[in-house]
């Protein structure tokens, strides 16, 4: 199934998502749906072309982010491959809806974009094995981790560059696995203004989601809802990958949907 949450008015709601139609149904959010999925009541309809998506986990209690979990983009920083995954911590108030205006941030004049397979989670997880871990996965979704390089850089923890308000797009849908093929086999691309500036596909990843839900869930406890960004692919060459106000960035993962996103200054946007 493919859900999403949506906005009606000043507040958000589930729906379940059929094509063009946005059948919106008595839950919260698309986490939410898809926990009551087999007792949804459908509560009205929107036209997809018209509805305003917003990031399908509204309130995650935890967002993990995995760094050099693909080959080209290690070989592209010349790093060793690690043995272990090297994950770091988002807030929630990162995550913005994938029609969205993202504000650029003021202090910073590094802003680059970086194209992901969201991994979100449909119960609590616990110290699972691998072959566990595809039964607590909701689903896969498209975001984009927006990424401070000069607050990111100036020190060895990535935090302080990666948590500025609202510039991480999540969705448009949530979409069960039982829809995506192979999760292994999935191709990422990142355009801005159209431009191709990114493309990768997750069968190069070094860990694959299940590899992540397992190995976050031995240091702690995943609740329904969290989301768990596997990584982003190498640049094209050429690409330095600085955003600037004005711009569109579209990140599309195919078979997920596309998060289309105006940039805009702070001063425009605040």
């Amino acid at each position: 199934m493919r859900f999403a949450t949506v906005g009606l008015g000043d507040r958000l709601t589930g729906a379940v998502v059929q094509g063009e139609r946005v059948l919106t149904v008595s839950a919260s959010s698309a986490v939410e749906a898809y926990s009551h999925r087999d007792a949804l009541e459908y509560t009205g309809e929107l036209d997809a072309a018209t509805a305003h998506f917003a990031r399908v986990s509204p309130e995650p209690a935890h967002i993990i982010c995995v760094g050099l979990n693909y080959r080209s983009h290690i070989r592209e920083l010349g790093l060793a491959v690690p043995e272990y995954p090297t994950v770091f911590a988002k807030f929630a108030s990162t995550l913005t809806g994938p029609r969205d205006r993202i504000v650029l941030p003021e202090g910073s004049d590094q802003v680059e974009q970086e194209v992901e397979l969201a991994v979100v989670l449909g119960r609590r997880a616990r110290r699972l094995d691998v072959d566990q871990a595809s039964a607590a996965i909701a689903g896969y979704a498209v975001a984009n981790d927006l990424s401070m390089r000069d607050w990111q850089h100036r020190t060895s923890e990535a935090l302080q560059g990666k948590v500025a308000d609202r510039t991480t797009p999540l969705g448009p849908y949530l979409v069960t696995p039982d829809e995506v093929d192979n999760a292994r086999a999935l191709r990422l691309r990142a355009t801005v203004d159209g431009e191709l500036w990114q493309e990768g596909g997750t069968e190069d990843l070094l860990f694959s989601p299940e590899q992540l839900v397992s190995y976050c869930s031995r240091f702690v406890a995943l609740e329904p809802g969290d989301v768990i960004l596997t990584g982003t692919p190498g640049l094209r060459p050429g690409m330095s990958g600085r955003l600037a106000a004005g711009m569109t960035l579209a990140s599309t993962i195919d078979g997920l949907g596309s998060a289309i996103n105006p940039l805009v200054a702070e001063s425009a946007g605040a």
